[in-house]
């Protein structure tokens, strides 16, 4: 089987992380994972809505994330839910623990691809919106949206 047609092809999206958070800054990740999770991410069998990043001992880990089993493994599966460490440098590890001691921060998973034969996330730093952020942001959407179809419109 040719993986030809994955390489940097986006396996999942959180589009709810662009609903709910404001983004500051994004880093690429790799992820430590188990080689029927491995194949389970090839089959798109993933999901990262729920997921978010926690430091623990220096290092970064995915919490929450969902990659379901791989069913030719048999018996010999993973646990889904289970934490994954993600693979970053000192630098990039220390500057996000500082940047998470400000107030409403946390750093959520954004997209999961491969780049090399190797899983990548994509995280960012994020600040939560506020109920009154996301009807604004909802609204400007809706007048963009009207604007484009009233220019497509002939008079």
């Amino acid at each position: 089987m040719s993986n030809k047609g994955q390489e940097g092809r986006t396996i999942t999206f959180n589009r709810k992380a662009l609903h709910d958070y404001h983004i500051l800054k994004t880093l690429e990740a790799g992820i430590e994972l188990l080689g029927t999770e491995v194949k389970s991410i090839r089959e798109g069998r993933v999901n990262i809505r729920d997921a978010y990043i926690r430091p623990e001992n220096g290092e970064m880990w995915l919490v929450g994330a969902h990659i379901a089993h791989y069913p030719p493994a048999g018996r010999f599966q993973h646990d889904p839910y289970r934490k994954r460490r993600l693979l970053l440098h000192r630098y990039e590890i220390r500057q996000l623990i500082q940047a998470l001691r400000g107030p409403g921060m946390t750093i959520v998973p954004l997209r999961l691809y491969f780049r090399g034969g190797r899983a990548k996330l994509e995280i960012a730093l994020v600040q939560g919106k506020r109920k009154y952020d996301k009807r604004e942001a909802i609204a400007r959407r809706e007048a963009e949206r009207q604007m484009r179809r009233a220019l497509r419109r002939p008079a």
